[in-house]
């Protein structure tokens, strides 16, 4: 951890020129911009330290021209004993906004609303308000979103990035900018941001183990398109070593990643009939496959539900050859459901405590791990 946050530098190096009278009163002060380049430090960073200067009333901010001395900058000793930033209310640290941003695709029982709760309820012990921006999985809406609360409207963002082939613009502009983030379930690879997630293969790789346990040797993995979506390639990276380590072969027609009917949101039906070709048209292509390893709980249902039209049925034995054991990824609250398939339940609430924790520290100026994961559970009918 450095000796001083990083706004302290900024917040000191102004009170020191005008105690030098490098800077007199009226003088104009060093821009936003000016202060992040010369010491590398963000935009919010610097703006926060002339926004406390100001609350301080050491500097005068006028609108479209900037940060000058004010006539009562004498009071620099009254302000270095009494305004100095040392110690700021939590949440309210170097003049900041006092809230931080979550954006998500969606937040639902099955996965998503516990891991919003945790956000929320540990970022109000840190002091700090939460504002939600639900992107429905669209690149634009993020982006917007992104471009609307950079630049000072929050303190920090915490982001569960969108599904897609290519990386967002204003998200890599932030991490490059060295803007206070946190990344939330998936990481962007070769991207030097923070991140929080699971531990994807590791999971994956027991919930196949599983699959293989109760007398499924044929077993297929089944998901939305991987478009270098990290929690998707990691899990087929689990899946493959599942059955490499029990010597059977991972061959790529069995991992079936085309289904697009939970995309933009979890529940649209917008593609549901044309997932329901694809998956017929999978079952006809792989007869043999009698155990699914489901990226999601609703791709889960969709494929169950398909199997019973084609006349597959859940066996009542584990051994049963005409049967099928699906097993997924979360799964909602409610028993009924919970018992529906065999599941991996992710760390939710602690993924959202760390994440907020890691978000706070970046404010106060410490380093942070790249990437962090939390702990998973199998749960079993």
């Amino acid at each position: 951890m450095p000796e001083h946050f990083l706004y302290e530098r900024l917040y000191e190096f102004v009170l020191e020129e005008i105690s030098e009278s490098r800077l007199c009163p009226g003088d104009r002060v060093p821009s936003e911009t000016e202060l992040a380049e010369r010491f590398g430090v963000s935009r919010i960073t610097s703006k926060r330290a002339l926004r406390m200067l100001a609350d301080a009333g050491v500097v005068d901010r006028r609108r479209g021209k900037g940060s000058f001395v004010s006539a009562d900058a004498h009071r620099l000793d009254a302000v270095r004993e009494a305004e100095s930033p040392a110690a700021p209310a939590v949440g309210e640290r170097a003049g900041g906004t006092g809230c931080l941003a979550l954006l998500l695709p969606d937040a639902s029982e099955t996965y998503g609303l516990d891991l919003m709760c945790a956000i929320e309820e540990r970022a109000a012990e840190h002091g700090y308000h939460l504002v939600v921006r639900r992107t429905r999985d669209s690149q634009q809406v993020e982006e917007d979103a992104i471009r609307a609360l950079a630049g000072g409207t929050v303190d920090g963002m915490l982001v569960f990035p969108v599904h897609g082939e290519f990386y967002n613009a204003s998200l890599v502009r932030l991490v490059l900018d060295g803007s206070p983030l946190v990344l939330v379930d998936r990481y962007l690879p070769g991207i030097p941001a923070c991140a929080v997630c699971t531990d994807n293969a590791a999971a994956c790789r027991v919930l196949t183990e599983y699959v293989l346990d109760q007398g499924h040797t044929e077993v297929a993995f089944v998901s939305p398109p991987v478009e270098n979506t990290t929690s998707i390639e990691e899990r087929i990276q689990g899946y493959r070593s599942a059955l490499h380590e029990r010597g059977l072969p991972a061959s790529a027609e069995r991992c079936f990643t085309g289904l697009q009917s939970t995309l933009p949101e979890p529940g649209s039906d917008s593609e549901a009939g044309a997932d329901r070709a694809a998956i017929r048209e999978f079952l006809d292509r792989e007869p043999a496959v009698t155990g699914f390893v489901v990226c999601e709980y609703n791709l889960a249902v969709l494929l169950r539900e398909v199997l019973a039209e084609v006349g597959r049925r859940d066996p009542v034995g584990r051994g049963d050859p005409a049967g099928y054991l699906i097993a997924c990824f979360d799964s909602p609250w409610s028993r009924a459901a919970a018992a529906s398939f065999p599941h991996i339940r992710q760390g939710q609430q602690e993924m959202g405590r760390r994440a907020v924790d890691l978000l706070v520290a970046q404010l106060n100026g410490e380093d942070v791990p790249r990437r962090s994961t939390v702990p998973f559970e199998l749960v079993t009918p």
